[in-house]
């Protein structure tokens, strides 16, 4: 296992190691990752904890009922596996796979400019979170904007109508008033 850190800027955290598994090091995770094992995909992670970081490599891992279980290569004793307990799982942007024309990352919409068909500026896309039915953007307020209300807006092909990367911006379908 190394430690030399990846440059942080380009890191995107795919889970999380939330406690052990078993007695010969293994390590339950939580996965940001849709669908959850996708986050196996990745052979080397790098661990962040509090400015503390690691370089490790996946020797394997599975889905075991709900539970997410990875084997990393040269840890081997539960007690040491303990300690792993709390570090994000990150790896590098340029790992991830190409996507599709219209198919965008949650970390690519974050910081957006969003306006409405008026061309009122609502605010810039904070975050992200799924919900049962779609994905929710939370759009806060920013300099210029119409108002100084956070909304909350459905990530869908009805709402989002056009997002220009380069621009830094997203043209949606929302009434302003709601």
């Amino acid at each position: 296992m190394s430690t030399t850190p990846a440059v942080a800027e380009d890191l995107l955290v795919l889970g999380k190691i939330v406690s052990v598994h078993g007695v010969r090091g293994e390590v339950k995770v939580y996965s940001f990752t849709d669908p959850i094992d996708n986050v196996l995909d990745y052979p080397r992670w790098t661990l962040r904890r509090e400015g503390e970081v690691k370089q490790v490599e996946l020797a394997r891992g599975r889905l075991q009922g709900r539970v997410l279980v990875a084997k990393l290569k040269g840890l081997d004793d539960r007690e040491v596996a303990r300690t792993y307990a709390g570090f994000e799982i990150c790896v590098s942007r340029s790992e991830l796979p190409e996507l599709q024309d219209g198919e965008f990352y949650w970390y690519q919409l974050q910081g957006l400019k969003v306006t409405d068909q008026a061309g009122q500026l609502l605010g810039v896309v904070d975050h992200l979170f799924e919900t049962g039915a779609n994905d929710v953007m939370v759009v806060k307020p920013c300099a210029g904007s119409l108002d100084d209300r956070e909304r909350l807006l459905p990530y869908t092909e009805q709402c989002v109508l056009e997002v220009n990367l380069v621009a830094g911006e997203m043209r949606v379908d929302w009434d302003a008033d709601f």
